[in-house]
């Protein structure tokens, strides 16, 4: 498998890393924990402008008709800022699950330019995220999934460790009228759309660890003790390359189930499940270990490792937490319940694997 992107995907990702740069800064995080909704309409038209929210969408609809291997680069790039945009729930889900439905027509050119946002719904996570600026909401019910409009459904805040983030619980009522699909094709599209958050989620865990290692490798080169940087002492540095190492591991492993994804492989569910464990515990030791690099001072609201940090342990418990996906790997691997022919090993069958 090549695992090299194009001259175009890395040109676009470099474009958006220089706009979210300027547009998302820690002073700028803070400053929208204060308002109504978090969010920022300016940034999320500029995102529309770049491309970013109709990558998924047919051209036909406005979109830019690409898949998830052009996609995951940018994901990366919207955690590398802790973006509080619901990019996952609308442009990385939302849009292929409607492009498969008799809803396309009149939602894809909406999400595309940026008119309107979807949140998701999953028995996975007791809480929608952004249902509060929705303008749909996927939400499942039985074997059914139904596609409401938010001014039919009631909202409940929840608390969450990262102030970025905006939770609820909804209370709606199913009906006729808002039954998408149901039965084989519900499942078929459920089940999708679980794998493409939760790609999502490791690619940003992806940008979230190589930001909070870029700020201890720079807090460790400016700190002093005793006469001498932090970072030149042997223990400091083991400490962060090993999260180094952590976060090249995990990064193949995220594309290489971007590429599953895009093209439906039959260890989709497998790959996904892989990716999301890896980049989670890349991200997850980068937190603890730029927090130990920092000391004290990494404990205080001042410091802006904390947006990155929280954000970090959210996304762990996003669409399956780190043990569900481990069990899933293992179900696969172990059991041959699911395909992982992918990973160049067959699970074991009647005691003994296959050659």
């Amino acid at each position: 498998m090549d695992f090299h992107f194009t001259d175009d995907q890395l040109n676009f990702q470099a474009s958006l890393r220089k706009v979210l740069e300027k547009e998302c800064t820690a002073e700028h995080l803070r400053g929208l924990w204060y308002t109504d909704t978090g969010r920022s309409p300016g940034r999320w038209a500029k995102l529309a402008e770049l491309g970013l929210l109709g990558m998924l969408v047919p051209e036909a609809h406005g979109g830019l008709g690409m898949d998830e291997v052009d996609l995951v680069l940018l994901l990366e790039e919207t955690g590398r800022v802790a973006l509080p945009e619901p990019v996952v729930e609308t442009a990385a889900v939302g849009a292929p699950l409607l492009r498969d439905t008799n809803l396309g027509a009149e939602w894809l050119p909406r999400l595309a330019a940026g008119d309107a946002i979807v949140a998701i719904g999953h028995v996975l996570n007791p809480c929608v995220a952004d249902a509060h600026i929705a303008d749909l909401l996927l939400l499942p019910h039985g074997d059914a999934l139904h596609a409401v409009p938010r001014n039919a459904v009631s909202l409940q805040g929840h608390a969450c460790n990262d102030p970025s983030r905006r939770l609820f619980r909804v209370d709606w009522t199913p009906t006729a009228a808002t039954r998408l699909v149901h039965g084989a094709a519900a499942q078929r599209l459920g089940d999708a759309a679980f794998d493409r958050a939760a790609l999502a989620c490791a690619a940003q865990q992806l940008g979230l660890g190589q930001q909070m290692l870029d700020m201890g490798v720079r807090y460790a080169t400016e700190r002093q003790q005793f006469g001498k940087p932090i970072g030149s002492y042997q223990a400091v540095k083991h400490l962060l390359a090993n999260v180094a190492v952590r976060l090249e591991f995990a990064r193949p492993v995220v594309y290489r189930a971007a590429f599953s994804v895009a093209h439906d492989t039959p260890s989709r569910a497998v790959d996904v499940s892989h990716a999301k464990l890896a980049a989670s515990e890349a991200a997850v030791l980068a937190a603890k270990t730029v927090h130990q690099v920092h000391g004290a001072i990494g404990y205080t609201w001042e410091c802006d490792l904390h947006i990155w940090m929280k954000r970090a342990w959210a996304l762990e418990m996003t669409w399956g937490t780190s043990a569900w996906h481990r069990a899933r790997v293992a179900a696969a691997v172990i059991d041959a319940v699911a395909p992982a022919e992918t990973f160049g090993y067959n699970a074991p069958v009647g005691g003994s694997a296959k050659d």
